[in-house]
């Protein structure tokens, strides 16, 4: 294992010249490899912007691969809304695109020249004023007669999409901000065969059936409602198997020496500046006036744990110290990112924090993690374990950071075995590495839980 787990393979375009050294090539493949997916679906992104383009005129914005497809938002103008009618044109468009087989050219340019590249088009110039430095030099794509600002990496050609569905559409605004533009956001999927496309739509009709909102409403569990969009009402048999989880958990923490605490659900903004969360988390937490200063309803119960902590003299033979507690959490959330129970806007989850020696870091992970196999055990779940290192906007030293995912990693290694989970590079907290537990639904799909 390397010296530091936080080194990112980088992603490179087939096209494109290796430059330097290259300690290993590997190649990727769509059905086993998460990042092939993403730049498959990524280059998909290019080619329904450039249809939405040649079909409506439209403004693109912004255009991204997701965990399953791909969206493009365009500002539309006069055109109202679209309609599922729109999507056989789309589609068809795209089918053009692919036969043509068009070559993904990397470019790279000045900032005058990129926005040369996307005049007309406030959107894309906005986002070049406000994310290219003065003197500095970017990177676009072209992809036919389509242009977009973009670090890649990218498909060869467009003929390697095989088979292509626009699947739904919503609407949104620029930047997520309702005072500004409206714009029209178009889903889609796509595929390097078309069998691939047919499973998932027989899959997409499964999991109908067994989406948890229908289930809930149905068995009179939950409820939502516009006027609290993001939040559960919880009704009185869904309140009962609520409660009676926490009593599992809790039951749980005692046996396992955790001290239960209560911790306030707001706080002065001044502790989101000492913990960092102000810097890189505030767009996604509710602040308010009180009194001429700023507060926040909290996102996460680390800072509050932490002033406990430093409450009162600590002794090292305290340690360790460990803290639950059942908080309620509110996060604010882009309106178009709610999605029943699995993005929600106000929630409570099972949270603790432990405070240690760094002698006692693998004993004390090892046995977090035994703590989460019995309770996913419990119910049938199954995990994977993946080991996030260091960001590249990284609060703290390097050498303190490369001692924590070294202590994380020996203690992965300890319960799960070597090979017995995955390393993902770079994606760790801005504060520390965190160890990623996913877990899979029915459907087989893949959401991060713990």
């Amino acid at each position: 294992r390397p010296k530091t787990l936080s080194k990112k393979p980088q992603l490179w375009d087939l096209s494109r010249p290796l430059v330097g050294s290259v300690a290993k090539l590997e190649l990727l493949k769509f059905d086993s490899d998460p990042d092939a997916k993403t730049t498959f679906w990524h280059s998909s992104a290019h080619m329904l912007g450039e249809a939405l383009e040649h079909l409506y005129g439209c403004r693109l914005t912004i255009g991204p691969p997701l965990a399953g497809g791909f969206y493009y938002d365009s500002y539309m103008g006069a055109k109202d809304a679209f309609r599922e009618d729109d999507y056989k044109s789309i589609m068809a468009e795209v089918a053009k695109i692919t036969k043509k087989k068009q070559k993904f050219e990397r470019m790279v340019v000045t900032k005058d020249e990129a926005l040369g590249l996307v005049a007309g088009n406030p959107f894309k110039e906005q986002i070049i004023r406000t994310k290219v430095p003065e003197g500095t030099r970017t990177t676009v794509y072209k992809c036919g007669d389509f242009i977009d600002l973009c670090r890649g990496p990218h498909l060869v050609h467009t003929g390697k999409v095989k088979a292509f569905s626009a699947t739904r559409h919503s609407a949104t605004n620029w930047l997520g901000d309702t005072d500004n533009d409206s714009l029209q956001r178009m889903y889609g999927i796509s595929f390097p065969d078309k069998k691939m496309l047919k499973v998932w739509k027989e899959n997409q009709e499964k999991a109908k059936e067994r989406d948890h909102r229908r289930i809930a409403m149905k068995q009179e569990l939950i409820m939502f409602h516009d006027l609290s969009a993001g939040s559960a009402f919880w009704l009185p048999h869904g309140a009962r198997i609520y409660n009676k989880l926490i009593e599992f958990i809790k039951d749980h923490y005692w046996k396992r020496g955790f001290d239960e605490v209560i911790t306030p659900n707001i706080y002065n903004l001044d502790l989101w500046h000492k913990s960092g969360h102000a810097l890189h988390y505030k767009d996604a937490m509710f602040c308010f006036d009180v009194e001429g200063q700023e507060w926040a309803m909290k996102p996460m119960n680390c800072p509050g744990h932490c002033l406990m902590f430093a409450g009162q003299i600590r002794s090292y033979r305290d340690l360790p110290l460990r803290f639950a507690d059942f908080g309620v959490l509110h996060r604010n959330e882009l309106s178009g990112a709610l999605s029943g129970l699995t993005r929600v806007r106000r929630f409570q989850q099972d949270d603790a924090h432990i405070f240690c020696r760094e002698d006692q870091i693998e004993d004390e992970v090892k046995g977090s993690l035994e703590f989460m196999k019995s309770v996913y055990t419990t119910f049938g779940m199954t995990y994977k374990l993946e080991l996030s290192t260091r960001p590249k906007k990284a609060l703290g030293d390097k050498e303190l950071w490369d001692r924590a995912e070294a202590a994380l990693a020996r203690a992965m290694d300890s319960f799960a075995g070597k090979g017995g989970w995955k390393l993902n590079p770079g994606d760790g907290a801005f504060y520390g590495p965190k160890i990623d537990i996913k877990v899979m639904d029915a459907m087989e799909r893949v959401h991060q839980c713990a």
